[in-house]
């Protein structure tokens, strides 16, 4: 069980550390098929966001050597549409690892069947909590970044944490009940 008195963005220690190569998912791909679309011809949000759930989940569970559970998806920019006779392209990698939280990066493309037209379609960045065998939150290894791009997703990856913080907390503020004055 993570020591509750360790500070929220702490790193765990550095002997457990795991590169991000080491848990990546690079190119997998989902052939569209009719039943993936919707009136429009363009594939169903819902379908991608699913694909790509799971996908996250790999790369997290790799990444922790457990099992995590998804707790957030933030900055979900569908850009473009996918489109019948599309083939979808996923990849996803760790971005950042605090005590029992990591975030994944996951960018999809979509890519005629010729392949001859490949194109950005959807960036998202999910949450996730690694879980021991009760449940609870398990630590999870610390995250080597070693290349400029890896650097760079680390540093966005903590400034969009401490942006979720500050809205959870500001949300709290404005639920919490209020007194009246007679």
């Amino acid at each position: 069980m993570p020591d509750p008195s360790a500070a929220p963005d702490s790193q765990p220690p550095l002997s457990l550390a795991r590169r991000v190569a080491d848990s990546a998912v690079r190119e997998q791909v989902y052939m569209i098929f009719p039943n993936d679309l919707n009136n429009n011809d363009t594939v169903f949000g819902g379908l991608i966001m699913s694909q790509m759930d799971r996908l996250c989940a790999v790369v997290a569970d790799r990444h922790a050597g457990a099992i995590c559970s998804t707790v957030g998806v933030d900055a979900v920019h569908f850009l473009k549409p996918a489109r019948r006779g599309d083939v979808l392209i996923f990849s996803a990698c760790v971005n950042r690892a605090w005590n029992t939280s990591m975030e994944i990066g996951c960018r999809v493309e979509a890519e005629t069947i010729a392949g001859l037209d490949r194109r950005h379609i959807l960036s998202a960045y999910l949450t996730f909590v690694a879980q021991n065998s009760e449940g609870r939150p398990h630590p999870v290894p610390a995250l080597v970044v070693e290349s400029d791009q890896e650097k760079r997703r680390y540093g966005e990856a903590q400034l969009r944490r401490e942006s979720r913080l500050a809205h959870s907390e500001a949300l709290k503020r404005l639920r919490a009940p209020t007194t009246s004055e007679p």
